[in-house]
């Protein structure tokens, strides 16, 4: 198959509208729906994201993704009970790595994944399709499905879930072209290996990286390389724990993967963890109102007349200091970010959330300042001397 039509572009008003190969056989299979035009934004993208997560960790790798950047990314590493609570999935026993890849991957940012497109590094398995299985998806891309899970994915959506099948050893020309405006750019495709090589300068008196410091900066910087730029990445323990994409400012990238950094750790709180909330509330509700519980906006949920359509009673209020002590208690975060940080406050706001690792490419005429900042905090950062902008 040379080329695939499809319903329309990024909108509805924008056809024709296809996918295809100038040269040679397109490399996937649509086993089952009718992917659009975004959908295979987000998947071939996501794709190459879990193939190199997976050559850089060895482990089973996953991806979250929506409006073609990454909401999580995360390794198959065993789930706690902790985290396997506050990703909805501790009702289903012991996951295969490649489920906890992608629990891990959707359960961090759950606001942002909702209606997500999936890419997983491995053959979809029937623990990993069970779980998708119970989440407002789109879709999902990888290099295989056993029997049983394509008959688990095969229930949703009445049969129209998009489930596509990638070869894993497509390898794409050296040189890609995009047009714009009737346009052609060309340039030749962001090849570069994430490994420890890249990481070897480190610039701070604390040049301590221990080997699950040094795998998330390798996680970071391989989710940042498929995410929109400015972009800044939070990762802890194999996982993503925070995003900020698209941003204009580098300082606001930071702000709000650190936001969003902040809101995993605080849903880890019993305070949240236990809130009671009505028998039979859907997933998304749920989701939504922790969000906004843990929020500057928690009245929203806790006034009279709206915490009754949520919870059994009335939860108390999480107040800012009860936020503040709890995540005082957040340590060894890694951040990531995909070019300079131009000025220390990204430091600072880093801080707040635990970040103790860093990888940047430095090149700021303020570098030393940055480096100044780290050093206040006993931080180690690492510059890579790489941009790894995306657009």
């Amino acid at each position: 198959m040379k080329e695939l039509q499809l319903k329309y572009g990024c909108n509805p008003n924008q056809k024709p509208s296809r996918i295809y190969m100038k040269e040679g056989e397109l490399p996937i299979q649509v086993l089952m729906g009718k992917p659009g035009y975004i959908n295979f934004l987000d998947a071939l993208n996501g794709w190459q994201l879990v193939r190199e997560l997976k050559k850089a960790t060895g482990l089973p790798a996953a991806t979250s993704f929506k409006h073609v950047s990454p909401a999580g990314a995360a390794i198959g590493l065993p789930l706690s009970e902790t985290l396997a609570r506050i990703y909805w999935v501790d009702d289903c026993g012991e996951l295969s790595p490649l489920a906890c890849a992608y629990a891990r991957a959707r359960g961090a940012d759950r606001m942002s994944s909702f209606g997500d497109f999936i890419a997983l590094s491995d053959i979809c398995d029937k623990d990993t399709a069970m779980l998708i299985k119970r989440e407002v998806s789109d879709g999902v891309i990888a290099p295989g499905y056993e029997p049983e899970a394509l008959e688990i994915l095969g229930q949703k959506k009445n049969g129209n879930y998009n489930v596509i099948q990638i070869d894993e050893n497509y390898v794409p020309a050296p040189v890609e072209h995009k047009e714009v405006f009737g346009i052609t750019f060309e340039q030749g495709r962001q090849e570069l290996p994430i490994n420890d090589e890249l990481l070897a300068n480190i610039v701070t008196k604390n040049k301590d990286i221990p080997a699950d410091a040094l795998r998330d900066m390798k996680i970071a910087l391989i989710t940042l390389k498929y995410t929109q730029s400015n972009s800044v990445c939070f990762v802890k323990d194999g996982q993503a724990i925070g995003i900020g994409a698209g941003q204009q400012s580098r300082v606001h990238c930071t702000r709000l993967a650190g936001q969003k950094a902040d809101n995993w750790l605080l849903r880890q709180c019993p305070k949240v963890m236990d809130l009671p909330f009505i028998d039979g509330i859907r997933r998304a509700d749920r989701d939504n109102a922790i969000d906004v519980y843990i929020g500057e906006e928690c009245m929203d949920v806790l006034a009279d007349g709206a915490w009754q359509k949520v919870f059994k009673t009335r939860p108390e209020v999480f107040t800012r200091e009860e936020k503040r002590a709890w995540l005082d208690q957040m340590d060894g975060v890694t951040l990531g970010s995909d070019a300079f940080f131009p000025f220390s406050d990204n430091i600072e706001r880093a801080h707040k959330s635990g970040v103790k690792y860093i990888a940047q490419p430095g090149g700021s005429v303020r570098d030393d300042l940055v480096i100044e900042c780290c050093d206040k905090y006993g931080m180690a950062m690492a510059f890579t001397g790489i941009r790894l902008f995306h657009h």
